[in-house]
């Protein structure tokens, strides 16, 4: 019984700095995918409305800064709010396309005040239902000046096709405990959503999905000077700090082997597509399931708290 996927990777430059703008990119590439019969799609982490570069290198970490405020407001403007409706036209166009996706944004979600902001993947069904939003657990080194710590209610797992997805974001990926939570509900397809470098892709990738017996897909962007848009707050300063590329890709597939189907690729843009075969990962845990025959529950057991986290309950 072997019922393939397809997959569309799609290695993109964000319109960085506009939601508007960078749902209609992300509409426009579902749409190309479709034609080429695309089943999942995945896009990098923060792909709407892109991801913090500004910080390294114009003092993100200076308190009560006026220049990083202004700079933290127009991110925050940009956000996606998924309660007012931002993600509806993508998910009608997921819908048309008979599509699932994985959608790397910056949230804003009015559950918790409305302001702060989320690094969120979240999956969208090929129905065009948002089925879950996975807030990143834990915020990397400088994103922690503008990204909350998320919670484990996006921890959850999908049936596709004849297989079963998760996603995280970066380097959450390295966090053994958030992988063994996806092992553990069957996944078999693991998607990584990435800023953009080949330094993160080129190794884990291959040794998640060998950890994992799994597919790996590793989904990152290209960032370079010439993306900030003029209308940033203090462009030219951006600019200036960012250098040549501070983001270049390195998206890649790794087989439940540990093979490559699709080698990393930097520097450039577009789309590719491969074929995923839900026998290879039947054939990989022969020898090691690391949520089944290979565990031991009895001895070692991991405890996840998947409710939503929140400041207040209400009890009118």
């Amino acid at each position: 019984m072997t019922q393939t996927l397809k997959l569309a990777l799609p290695q993109l430059a964000p319109i960085w700095l506009s939601r508007d703008a960078g749902l209609a990119q992300v509409i426009e590439t579902i749409q190309t995918a479709a034609k080429e019969k695309a089943e999942l799609i995945a896009f990098s982490e923060s792909f709407v409305p892109g991801y913090p570069f500004w910080l390294d290198g114009t003092g993100g970490a200076q308190f009560n800064n006026d220049r990083q405020k202004q700079i933290f407001a127009h991110y925050a403007d940009q956000a996606v709010t998924i309660e007012a409706g931002h993600l509806d036209d993508v998910c009608a166009a997921l819908q048309d396309a008979n599509m699932a996706c994985y959608l790397g944004i910056i949230e804003r979600p009015e559950d918790r005040s409305g302001h702060s902001l989320y690094c969120s993947y979240v999956y969208i069904d090929a129905t065009g239902l948002v089925q879950s939003v996975h807030r990143k657990l834990q915020p990397t080194y400088e994103e922690r000046l503008v990204w909350s710590p998320g919670d484990g209610h996006g921890l959850v797992t999908h049936k596709l096709g004849g297989f079963t997805v998760g996603g995280l974001n970066c380097w959450e990926n390295w966090m053994p405990l958030a992988r063994a939570a996806l092992y553990a509900q069957g996944e078999d397809l693991h998607v990584m959503g990435w800023p953009g470098s080949d330094r993160n892709t080129e190794d884990l990738t291959r040794v998640l999905a060998k950890e994992g017996r799994s597919y790996c897909v590793s989904v990152s962007a290209i960032m370079r000077a010439e993306d900030v848009r003029d209308d940033t707050p203090f462009a030219e300063d951006i600019k200036a700090a960012l250098g040549t590329m501070p983001a270049n890709g390195g998206s890649c597939v790794s087989a439940p082997d540990g093979t490559w189907l699709l080698e990393p690729v930097t520097g450039g843009t577009g789309i590719r597509y491969c074929d995923l075969d839900p026998a290879f990962v039947r054939r990989e845990r022969q020898n090691f399931d690391p949520a089944g025959h290979y565990s031991r529950p009895d001895v070692t057991q991991l405890t996840v708290d998947r409710r939503r986290q929140t400041t207040v309950i209400f009890k009118d």
